[in-house]
């Protein structure tokens, strides 16, 4: 019988969750008929919510998070995959309610399993990550939309955090002009190193924020925080723009008239990374291994083991993180 380790989520009473790296067998795993062996990870708020037993995120008791996994197929019992193959998983319930990428194995549904693009290494899918992803369908949806760089700038808040710091990469690969909005005005040299060519403090932004409307500057916005943040970026985008949402680290209510709509013919685009269907999270992929591929992934990125995974994620939770963290699961 496999054994494996893994990070585990135990209930001690209504408001203690403990965490601890265990001892775990294959026979434990949900059912499923893709069986990962799981090389990386990867760290984002969400995990850090089921970690601490947020009810909005997992609800079963013990568990394993980790919402992102890049391993190697051990077996495939509908024959989608072959043992040996590569592949990425990033939304739908895993490290939800179904055991996670916080551990050398998983077992899920190969229906949520994408082949790795021969573009990425394992590694570098991870140091994506849904993070990586949600930035990708942000920038995408803005491009669909018709925004290009000789538009004008781009916003994007909580520019420090994963997607938003991805977000700004790509941005600035892509050819626009990145206005980075952070709190954190120690990490200017680590946005200007992803492509920001200006930052903004979250104070600036949230400047006359009583105000219906803003003076136009932004042709279009990644928002990562909602809240005022957002109602800020859709009143000072230009005419015709178009501002991205998928986030609610600062709030998920949104406290804006309409006048950023039906007077400024502003597009509101919402993105989801969780169930976004299968063909087009591949060509998704496809582009962040291609095209889009970043040449800055590690200046994103801080590597940990399995042990040290614990302290990654109070520091998360206390604002402390920028960029992407990779969780190494190899020996």
């Amino acid at each position: 019988m496999t054994t494996f380790r893994a990070m585990l989520i135990e209930k001690a009473d209504n408001k203690t969750f403990i965490r601890t790296i265990t001892e775990r067998q294959v026979d434990d795993l949900p059912a499923g008929s893709l069986l990962i062996k799981v090389h990386y990870s990867s760290l984002n708020y969400k995990d850090a919510l089921s970690a601490t037993g947020n009810p909005g995120v997992s609800r079963n008791f013990p568990h394993t998070p980790g919402i992102d996994a890049a391993g190697v197929v051990e077996s495939c019992s509908d024959d989608r995959f072959s043992p040996g193959d590569e592949v990425i998983v990033t939304g739908f319930d895993l490290g939800m309610n179904t055991a996670g990428g916080f551990g050398e194995y998983i077992r899920i549904p190969s229906e949520w399993a994408v082949a790795k693009p021969a573009g990425l290494s394992l590694k570098e899918a991870m140091v994506l990550g849904t993070a990586g992803f949600t930035a990708g369908l942000s920038v995408q949806a803005l491009v669909e939309q018709g925004i290009t760089p000789e538009q004008g700038e781009i916003l994007v808040t909580g520019a420090t955090g994963g997607v938003g710091s991805v977000a700004v990469a790509l941005l600035a690969k892509a050819g626009f002009t990145v206005i980075a909005c952070t709190g954190k005005a120690e990490q200017k040299d680590f946005l200007q190193s992803l492509g920001a060519s200006d930052i903004i403090t979250r104070d600036t932004l949230l400047e006359n924020k009583e105000r219906p409307m803003l003076k136009e500057r932004f042709a279009g916005a990644v928002d990562c925080v909602g809240g005022d943040y957002l109602a800020q970026a859709l009143k000072s985008t230009k005419y015709g723009g178009a501002v991205t949402c998928c986030g609610l680290t600062a709030s998920p209510q949104l406290d804006v008239s309409v006048f950023p709509f039906i007077l400024r013919g502003v597009s509101l685009l919402g993105i989801d990374s969780v169930e976004c269907p299968m063909p087009p999270r591949v060509r998704l992929w496809d582009k962040l291994a291609g095209e889009w591929k970043l040449d800055t992934l590690d200046a994103l990125t801080t590597e940990c083991a399995l042990d040290e995974l614990s302290d990654k994620i109070d520091a998360i939770l206390e604002g402390k993180v920028s960029g992407r963290t990779l969780v190494n699961l190899q020996p």
